[in-house]
Parts: C-alpha cells; structure tokens; sequence
C-alpha cells in the first residue's frame, strides 16, 4: 500500500507542530522519518494512523483519501515507544488482542499467533506472561500484535528507543528481515542516525516541523542539498564564503574553488568538507588538491580501524557554528578520519580537500524580529520584500524566558494577521539578550537579510555618536547589537510606511567600495530600485572597475559627493535626497570580531525617517580611521 501525503498541515495553539508536508511512500517501502526531538516527526507519524486529525491537507492510502477516516478503518499498524504491551495478559492474549476485537475465530487466531512469534523470534512464548519479559521481548510482541490482523502499512513511533544499544542492533536487523518477508510498507520514526542508514530504503529529514530533505541515505550524507542536512547527519566542517567571479573564495584562507552549480557573483558559498574528504600530511601536498591550510593536532582519539584527530588552524575563517569545528578569534579546528597505521608528526601538517561539496544556493529568506508591539511597518515592508523577492518570511519573537513565550507568540500572531503576513512561520525563543537570539535564528536558518524595527533602539549609539547631543530619537540597543555583529544585511524600518522605489547608496571612506557597491546592486536588482549613488568624506583615489549597477541594468539617478564638517550636518544633507531607503555600509573586522559602525552610518540611524539598509563589507586598504572615545 502506497502512502501520499499532501499539503499537511498542523498547529497546537500558537504553535505551529507541521508545515506544508508532502511525501510519498512507496509500496513496500520502508521509510525513516528522522530528526531531533519536538521536530514534528511523531505527529506526522499519528496523522498517518488517524491518531491525530491534521487542520490542513490530505492523507492517501493507495490513492484513498483516509484524512478524515478512524483509526480502525486506515488499515494500519502501529508500535509506540514504550511496547504499550498489556502486562497482566499472556502473550499470546496480547497478540490476540485485536483479532479477538475482529471477532476472528479461536482457532485462526491461535494459528496466527503461533506464526507471528515464529516470525519475530519468540517461538514458544504463547503461554508466558508478558511481564515477565525483557524490553527486547516487549518490543517483539508488540510488532507481532501491530501484525496480527495483517494490517498494510506499519507505523512504528522510535520502538527502539528504550532499549539498550545490544537488543537495539538485534531488533532492528530483526525488523528489516521482516519487513522484506513480508513487504510490507512501513515508516520508521527515529532520531538516531545509525538506525536511519541501516534500515530506510529512503530518509526523510524534518526539523520545526518541515520536511527538510528526502532521498537515499548515501546521497544525504555525501551531497545534502541544505544547512540542516549537512550538519545534522555526520560530523564535518562547513565553511562559509563568497562567490567572486565564478569561483568561491573562504575569508581567511587561501582556498578558492569552483562551486559545482552555478552562483550568482556575490552570493553566499557554503562548503561542506566530511571527516574522510581530508587528506592529512606532513609532506607536500599534490598540485591537484586544494590546499586548507597548516595546522597542528591538538586531539587524537581511538574509533577501531580509524582514528579521529582534530587539527586547530591559526586562521580566523568563518565556519557555520553548527558545524563540529570548534571557532574562535584565535582560529578554527577540522576533524579528520585517519587509518590506525597512519603517523603524524608533533609540530605542523599540511591538510588539502580530496574531496568537497557545496550546498545549493540558499533560496532567499528573510528574518524579522518582532517585539510583539508598537508600529506594525517592518511586517508590511518584510510582505512587500517577499513578494519582490521570491522569498520566504520567518518572524522571530524574542520572550525573557519560556513563561512569556505563549503569550507573545499570541501577540505577534496578531500583528501578522493586521500586516496580511499570515504565510510567515512564527518562530519564539527566549533569553537574556534579544540580539543574540536573533543572530542565531537566522545563523541556523542561513537568513539572507534580517529586517528589524528602528523602535527597538538604543542610547549608546548615539552617546558614541553624539557626545553631549540630544537627539529627536535614539535607536535601541537590539539594532546597535544586531549591526556590530550581524554578518548579513539588516533592514533598520523607521519612518511611515512607502513603497520602495529609490534608493540613496551611501558610500563611506572606511568601507571597500568596490564591495559595497557590488552588493548594493546586487539587493537593488531584483527590487527594482533606481538609485542614487553617493560618495562621502574627502575625495580620494579608488581602483574601480566595471560599475555594478550598470552592469545588471539599474537606472543610476545621479552621482555625487557630499561633504561636511561633521557627521551629523553630512547625516542632515544626505537626507534632504528624496529616497524610499538608504543603504549604508557596516565595516566587517575579522570573524568573530564585532563590525565597525562609522560616525555617519550612526547619525542616519539616529535620525532617518526612512528604512535604512545596513551592508556589512570589509575594510578599504586605503583608509584607516582614528576616533577619540
């Protein structure tokens, strides 16, 4: 029996426990549904048994449309974790159990019990009480009651989760001869990964209720196709970059390769190197590889036939915090599989890439935090960007601690439904610091820009801006946190709501402005902006070459410059441009070091009465700045 499940959607309260699920299982397939806990797995597996009634969508059993039919009436069997074996019964009566409900004659059901425990390995168990056997044994007569009544589909919710790592790899290679014996189609719920690979003939992966990835497990492990894919199944390291001219070139390092799909130019580059990919060396490495860099062996452990050791790099390249490599300001660390005979030397090796993959281009996201009050404009822009972009909405609450968190995902629930984005995912966390939470939403779920109200803004900034001034408005201290560590674009929304059409691009002396310019056109493009380009501070020599914005077709307004003694009367001049946003540049420092905000980009914040875009780019080679605090 074929399963098809379309469309599936459902909520517990505010709280969205599936998404959009669609999925076929084939006729005698046996499918893993894998991911972490509360990850949606267990309620999909439910509405697939009538266990739970979906709020969207359709369940299809060889064709049938089961969704609204009971329980008893799918044709269905079902394990749960914890054998749900009736204790003061035989065995053989649990077995029974649901043919003697059918009302199937004693003698039938006698001769079907007798197969069963043949077939799950307890032949002679009929007449011993239930109690009396071990976990393992539970878990062999509840499958063997789950097919008693001959049921074809079988739904098995982690049945081998309680058990210990002995009488889990018996079951399981138990379960699969079984299952080929019969084949039947089954689906398998599980979060361990060891469990997927030897059983599934394919996997699915979920994670907050979205069905991630779906193929073989070969093919999810050696070429996931999402963030998620690569850093839950298996260890590695993934390395963040940027596409520049067709190749794609790792902040940090010297490692520049081609990606093995087609990039837009300045796009992010994830790239994806397994444990085994790595080829360890003291001596030379071979002109063919790519090279990652030198490094020294701070680890070593034992795993049989290999042996895992970690090699910390002095090199502050950006790695995905999800990955397994340790990151930090004073380096990053890889791991990689050795053979037990190989022999590495005390001091500096040579590690190169034999083997890599990239991630597909991120399809394009947007994060917007929420405060769950006040001025619902960032939520209109954030549905109007989506739509100009293609792009998928993710809304972020950011409660104190978990007693909050129902309330404001109430609020915020609201506010979505006011700004017509009721197709956003809402998302809650907690904690101390809003920012942090923030960032690390959108570095979990490679966000491509995050979109933050100008409300939630802070006084430092324009004490440091500003010293003795007063200012009309001060921006909070989320958006400052957010600009001295975002490594994306961030959308400070101020001002009335309006349509985007033209955009004033800021250029400052502290910012590359070939990089700047680039990405500035890059984001104006698909939203069709005309710009008007804008060169501040003194005038000064910069190598350019072929002009982005004429390059992809935008209509450039004007070029000029703008000077003035002091970065709040340069603040008020470059807001006399009419414009619908203005883009500015944020000076990116090394990973994991806090971004540079220049003494102008900090008086637009304080005082636009429009959305301001924030790019963060690396620092020009021809200008150094000094600033007295």
């Amino acid at each position: 029996m074929s399963i098809r499940i379309e469309n599936l959607d459902k909520r517990f309260g505010a709280q969205v426990v599936l998404e959009r699920i669609s999925l076929e299982v084939a006729e005698g397939e046996l499918f893993v549904l894998l991911g972490a806990s509360g990850s949606g797995k267990s309620t999909l597996l439910r509405v697939v048994a009538g266990l739970t009634m979906p709020d969207r969508g359709r369940v299809l059993l060889d064709g049938r449309d089961v969704t609204t039919l009971r329980a008893q009436q799918r044709g269905t069997g079902f394990v749960f974790q914890n054998y749900s074996v009736f204790r003061h019964m035989s065995v053989g009566q649990n077995i029974e159990f649901g043919l003697k409900l059918r009302k199937v004659p004693r003698a039938e059901r006698a001769r079907r019990c007798d197969q069963l425990l043949d077939l799950v390995g307890l032949p002679g168990f009929g007449s011993r009480d239930a109690a009396q056997l071990s976990g393992g044994q539970q878990q062999r007569v509840a499958i063997a009651r789950a097919l008693a009544y001959e049921p074809r589909v079988l739904l098995l919710d982690e049945p081998f989760g309680a058990l210990d790592v002995r009488i889990r790899t018996q079951l399981r290679r138990s379960l699969r001869e079984i299952q080929e014996r019969l084949r039947i189609t089954t689906v398998l719920v599980t979060h361990d990964q060891d469990e997927a690979f030897e059983l599934a003939d394919r996997v699915g992966l979920m994670d907050r209720g979205r069905l991630i990835e779906v193929g073989r497990a070969e093919e999810l492990y050696a070429r996931p196709r999402t963030l998620f894919g690569a850093t839950f199944l298996g260890s590695g390291t993934l390395l963040m970059g940027r596409v520049e001219a067709g190749r794609a070139r790792f902040r940090g390092l010297g490692l520049s390769v081609v990606p093995d799909q087609p990039h837009e130019d300045g796009a992010p580059a994830h790239l994806l190197v397994r444990p085994e990919d790595l080829q360890v060396s003291s001596d030379a490495i071979p002109d063919d590889l790519p090279e990652l860099g030198r490094g020294t062996v701070v680890e070593e452990s034992f795993a049989g036939a290999v042996r895992r050791v970690r090699i910390r790099f002095p090199n502050r390249a950006e790695v995905h915090q999800a990955s397994s490599s340790r990151s930090d300001s004073d380096g990053f660390t890889v791991e990689a599989l050795l053979t037990v005979h190989e022999q590495l030397p005390d001091g500096e090796v040579r590690v190169a890439l034999r083997r890599w993959h990239f991630l597909d281009p991120p399809s394009a996201s947007l994060l917007v935090a929420d405060p769950g009050h006040g001025s619902i404009v960032a939520l209109e822009l954030a549905r109007a960007l989506s739509q100009a972009l293609g792009a998928k909405v993710t809304v972020l609450g950011v409660a104190v601690d978990a007693r909050q968190a129902g309330g404001l995902g109430w609020r915020i629930q609201r506010r979505l439904t006011r700004a017509h984005l009721a197709s956003g995912e809402l998302r809650v966390r907690y904690g101390s610091s809003p920012s942090a939470q923030i960032l690390n939403e959108q570095a979990e779920l490679l966000s491509q820009m995050i979109v933050v109200s100008s409300s939630s803004v802070l006084h430092p900034l324009i004490d440091w801006a500003f010293p003795g001034k007063a200012m009309r408005r001060a921006p909070g201290r989320t958006v400052l946190a957010l600009i001295e560590s975002t490594r994306v674009p961030v959308l400070v929304v101020a001002g009335r709501p309006r349509e985007l059409k033209h955009t004033l691009v800021v250029s400052t002396p502290g910012a590359a402005e070939t990089d700047f310019l680039r990405e500035s056109a890059r984001l104006a493009r698909p939203l069709k902006l005309a710009a008007t380009l804008i060169e501040t501070g003194e005038e000064r020599q910069m190598a350019r070459g072929e002009d982005p914005f004429v390059a992809r077709g935008i209509e450039v307004r004007t070029r000029e410059r703008v000077t003035a003694p002091d970065p709040g009367s340069e603040a008020t001049a470059l807001l006399q441009f009419p414009s619908d946003l203005l883009t500015v540049p944020v000076i990116r420092r090394a990973p994991h070091q806090t971004n540079e905000i220049e003494p102008l980009v900090a008086a637009l914040l304080a005082s636009a009465d429009r959305p301001v875009l924030v790019l963060p780019v690396e620092r020009t080679e021809t200008y150094t700045t000094t600033r007295s605090d």
